[in-house]
């Protein structure tokens, strides 16, 4: 028993049983390290699936609410533009209600006059010019001009 018990706390011995818990712990803690990253590892690939499996769930909602905010602005539009026609359209009514501005757009659209006035249009010179060099075609008799719209109308298709 001597022999064990100097042994026991020989140097050599002391260092080896060192050495010998010391890989153990190393060994555990690898093991433990290798164990937490798995899963960690698995962790992260069922964090990702279903972060996936949301992005795709979520894809076509999302699109559709996208879609369905940007109907409802163009809508919103389309109403702000119909309330300033009706706006105008009330204002238009209103204002040929009043018998001064229904005689004055008679007067302007119909060239009406009132008992007694003389009525006179100015004629645009430019237009008086062309109507002057139409005026050839007004001496003629109207089965002439007839017949020559219609040699136009042949030769054009020809």
């Amino acid at each position: 028993m001597a022999v064990k018990e100097r042994d026991r706390f020989s140097t050599a011995t002391r260092l080896r049983l060192l050495g010998e818990q010391t890989a153990a712990r190393v060994y555990r803690s690898q093991t433990r390290r290798q164990a937490r990253r798995s899963r960690l590892t698995g962790r992260a690939a069922l964090l990702a699936l279903v972060v996936c499996s949301l992005v795709v769930a979520l894809a076509y909602p999302i699109r559709q609410y996208v879609a369905q905010r940007a109907e409802i602005a163009d809508l919103r539009r389309q109403k702000q533009q119909a309330e300033a026609r009706v706006e105008e359209l009330r204002d238009l009514k209103a204002r040929w209600q009043d018998d001064a501005y229904a005689e004055q757009q008679i007067r302007q659209r119909l060239h009406y006059v009132m008992p007694g006035e003389t009525g006179y249009i100015v004629i645009d010179p430019d237009e008086a010019r062309q109507s002057r060099s139409d005026q050839g075609t007004a001496d003629r008799p109207w089965y002439a001009n007839v017949w020559d719209g219609v040699d136009k109308s042949d030769a054009a298709h020809h």
